[in-house]
């Protein structure tokens, strides 16, 4: 019975197979000697673009970054594949400066909805994009400014960044503290809540378009009991939410119709950041804009930081700007051996070989 495997980070002769489905011919294997990562050995008789005509090696940074996945999963790859390739044969490749261009042009959308939900012009909004970023840091600049008043006064802010772990009565009691209008709260990486029922339902009611959004908690609850606080309220706040999760590629039948629900009752902004490529070009735009300026590092070796990630990019446990600073935190501390620190905590140990079935070391 054959195997169909998605590849999460790897690579084939220096092209990104990131995202890509292969039916798999030989599990992973380490290479040999003290190389770290390994590889694996898949079909790709039935797909363009290798240069041999049935199996091929892809390069991964360990067992970590293989996902197996169902035939359907394949196959529906397969056809996106042919008709990408049919819809971009007449398209111009985008340069890296285009694609640095598209990026900016969605941050500074980001900046620019942000701002809108902190002045009520619009309601609600969900922002789509991989960890690590920058999604959060120019939402929290928007709600910011316009909270520099209220902080000045001394009043309670209008706003608040929402992190982390959130149950469905927890959502409701924030939902009700930033109810008025003005107030926006910012779900941030509180994916929890998309998976369970009763706060989806709640986060709908929040967001819905109708002149009045009214939400319920219509059983019996003690903590809203010795809290004083009602069984129904008015929202007539704003909602962001931050998430990880790319709402297109939700497998899960039940939760993409909650999704589109969510989708249907708000903006939806997807920052288009999907693959390895496009990470990198967007740590060396915010790097170029002064990430780095309070390291005092000089420019040589703050280019010498950045190519030291983009050459161990399949190494690294992630690629992100937090990663950066992490690096330049290794150099502030050390800087004659921050390369070495940087192979030690922030990069993938090498793996043995393991059956991708039964996840047994081989």
């Amino acid at each position: 019975m054959k195997k169909y495997i998605k590849i999460d980070e790897g690579s084939y002769r220096s092209n990104d197979m990131s995202g890509r489905v292969f039916p798999i011919i030989k599990d992973y294997q380490k290479f040999d000697g003290n190389k770290d990562g390994g590889f694996v050995t898949v079909d790709v008789t039935e797909l363009d673009g290798f240069t041999e005509k049935n199996k091929v090696r892809i390069n991964v940074p360990g067992i970590s970054s293989l996902t197996i996945v169902p035939e359907g999963q394949y196959i529906t790859h397969k056809d996106e594949l042919k008709k990408n390739k049919t819809s971009k044969s007449s398209e111009k490749k985008e340069t890296d400066s285009e694609a640095i261009e598209r990026i900016a042009n969605r941050f500074n959308i980001l900046d620019e909805m942000a701002e809108a939900v902190a002045t009520s012009k619009v309601r609600a909004m969900i922002v789509s994009g991989p960890p690590g970023i920058g999604k959060s840091y120019g939402v929290e600049k928007a709600l910011e400014k316009q909270n520099m008043f209220t902080d000045i006064a001394g009043d309670k802010r209008k706003f608040e960044m929402v992190k982390g772990a959130m149950s469905a009565i927890g959502l409701y009691k924030k939902l009700y503290e930033f109810k008025d209008a003005g107030c926006v709260c910012c779900f941030d990486d509180c994916d929890a809540i998309l998976y369970d029922d009763l706060a989806l339902n709640l986060l709908k009611a929040a967001l819905d378009t109708t002149p009045r959004r009214t939400l319920h908690w219509n059983t019996e609850s003690r903590t809203l009991q010795n809290e004083g606080m009602p069984n129904s309220f008015e929202f007539n706040g704003g909602v962001i939410f931050i998430t990880n999760i790319k709402f297109d590629n939700v497998r899960s039948k039940k939760l993409q119709d909650h999704l589109a629900a969510l989708q249907s009752r708000c903006h939806y902004l997807d920052l288009t950041i999907d693959s390895m490529k496009d990470r990198m070009l967007r740590i060396r735009q915010i790097c170029g804009i002064g990430m780095l300026k309070k390291y005092n590092m000089p420019a040589e070796i703050e280019e010498e930081l950045i190519q030291f990630i983009f050459e161990h990019k399949h190494k690294l446990r992630e690629i992100s700007l937090r990663m950066v600073l992490k690096v330049a935190d290794l150099w502030k501390m050390a800087p004659d051996k921050y390369k070495v620190l940087a192979e030690q905590t922030c990069m993938r140990p090498a793996r043995e070989m393991y059956d991708l079935r039964t996840g047994a070391k081989l």
